[in-house]
């Protein structure tokens, strides 16, 4: 199987620094029909989707449309004129897709957007609603979250599946972890994690640092784990295409304490070090 260029995967996550003016957004509000939004080529037009969103861009604007999202915006700037066409935006927490008509032009406008949503309720899920949840899922909580995390690093925009009651959460873990698997020279660094009451998958970098083929076992994992899974069984010798994978590790409630606390003596690029 193929490895992933995880620089490619990490470009779209990563925060980006701006500034907006002070002209006045202009507000459109979804209601599952696609919204119709101009650009003027040259220059970039923020869409301020207030929600953690994944961009679905067709092969057709590959050359003609820079994309970039942070934060709940999206950032789109027309190199060349092209007809409309249609993005996807689809929410991250939830897999609910925003339908954008986008096409670009000379004299297209330029402020900002503003997508408002009906006014709804959405009550935070109880434990006892998220258990019901849960019981809907035709495969064990730990299957379900494994699978979606690879689907998130790895599968293709169209067919990521939303799971109900999947959220991301924030990762309260060292930049490097060096406890994990200190048997092999492997730098492990985490990436992102989502949550299912009452369990939680953290996706990890792992990096071969050494000039071998190192097979990868399970077993020696160090920590409290309820389910760990490899994208790959093996990682290939430093420097070459395959000397990367990811870690699935599934941890009952937060991953905190799951992990062996890091020795006082351990800094940032360490032996370990990422």
């Amino acid at each position: 199987m193929s490895r992933v260029s995880f620089g490619r995967w990490l470009g779209w996550v990563s925060l980006l620094l701006f500034s907006v003016g002070t002209q006045a957004d202009e507000l459109m509000t979804w209601e599952r029909i696609p919204l119709s939004i101009s650009l003027n080529v040259g220059q970039e037009r923020i869409i301020f989707a207030e929600r953690n969103v994944r961009v679905g861009l067709p092969p057709s604007l590959s050359d003609k449309l820079r994309v970039q999202s942070a934060g709940g915006a999206v950032y789109l700037k027309a190199n060349s004129t092209f007809p409309p066409t249609r993005l996807h935006l689809q929410d991250s927490e939830n897999g609910e897709i925003i339908l954008l008509d986008i096409t670009a032009s000379k004299t297209g406008a330029t402020e900002p957007v503003r997508i408002v949503y009906p006014a709804e309720k959405h009550p935070l899920p109880t434990e006892k609603s998220q258990q019901q949840s849960n019981a809907k899922l035709l495969v064990p909580v730990p299957v379900a979250l494994t699978r979606y995390a690879a689907q998130q690093l790895y599968a293709p925009f169209r067919t990521v599946e939303p799971v109900t009651g999947i959220q991301p959460v924030n990762l309260h873990l060292p930049s490097s972890i060096t406890t994990l698997y200190p048997s092999e020279t492997i730098a492990v660094t985490p990436l992102a994690g989502w949550r299912l009451h009452p369990h939680t998958v953290i996706a990890l970098k792992l990096r071969n640092t050494a000039k071998r083929t190192i097979p990868l076992d399970p077993r020696a994992l160090q920590g409290q784990f309820v389910a760990a899974t490899f994208q790959h069984r093996w990682l290939g010798e430093t420097g070459s295409p395959e000397d990367t994978t990811v870690l699935y590790l599934v941890t009952k409630g937060l991953p905190d304490n799951a992990f062996i606390p890091e020795p006082a003596s351990v800094k940032p690029g360490g032996r370990h070090g990422g």
